[in-house]
């Protein structure tokens, strides 16, 4: 169950790691923040599902969070996984949304809450905070049509060997071994990103160290060893 924020500084935190929040003047930002609370997750705990009313801006402070649909017949697809500094509820910023999506804390996970009506108040007092968002939704729009290509043109070779790029490039940042990627989901959980069953997964993961592309160790280690040949087959 989630727990109740406790007046710290994460509000604060999570404001500044948010690209489109930085550039917000010190009294907007204590705006922001007067409007905000966290709540933490336990690994698997929902935080919100289909059906549940929002009118707030969900900001991922630490932890990671998997954005998942599911069809009446159960199956699952991933929309997105978010890491910190990542948000979710953009519409609840232009109108009170009815979610359709499930959010789940694949970690412990710290999330932030901001008021949608107080971003959305700023963004009509300042049009620089507008154009960020609309870029940011934008960028999303970009990422689905790619995603929907990868799923009808795309073998599942091809989607594996573009993800497993993907994953590593948002990775840079966060370690000092620049082909070392650790999967920020679970293998069903890829597997499910990629369209596939798990087994199949499992057979082209091990395809791939054959092959000498990757090497794979432990559960969620994937050293990359040849970057060149799995761009060749996309």
């Amino acid at each position: 169950m989630s727990k109740p924020y406790v007046p710290g500084q994460a509000p604060a935190l999570c404001i500044n790691n948010v690209p489109i929040l930085e550039i917000l003047s010190p009294e907007e930002k204590a705006e922001v923040m007067n409007a905000s609370i966290s709540k933490q997750y336990t690994k698997g705990e929902v935080i919100f599902s289909p059906g549940h009313s929002s009118a707030n801006l969900w900001i991922v402070h630490r932890g990671s969070v998997k954005i998942s649909r599911f069809s009446a017949a159960g199956k699952e697809q991933i929309v997105r996984i978010l890491s910190p500094g990542d948000f979710t509820g953009e519409l609840s910023l232009f109108s009170h949304t009815i979610l359709t999506n499930t959010a789940e804390a694949l970690e412990p996970t710290e999330i932030c809450l901001i008021q949608g009506k107080v971003i959305s108040d700023l963004m009509l007092r300042t049009p620089r905070i507008a154009i960020k968002f609309l870029e940011k939704y934008t960028e999303r729009i970009e990422m689905a049509e790619d995603k929907l290509e990868q799923l009808t043109l795309y073998d599942v070779e091809q989607r594996l060997a573009k993800v497993l790029l993907e994953m590593l490039h948002d990775q840079q940042n966060d370690r000092l071994e620049n082909n070392v990627l650790i999967l920020p989901v679970s293998k069903k959980d890829l597997a499910v990103m990629i369209g596939t069953t798990q087994e199949s997964l499992s057979r082209k993961l091990a395809l791939f160290q054959e092959q000498g592309w990757i090497k794979l160790v432990g559960q969620r280690k994937i050293i990359i060893v040849d970057q060149a040949s799995l761009n060749l087959i996309l």
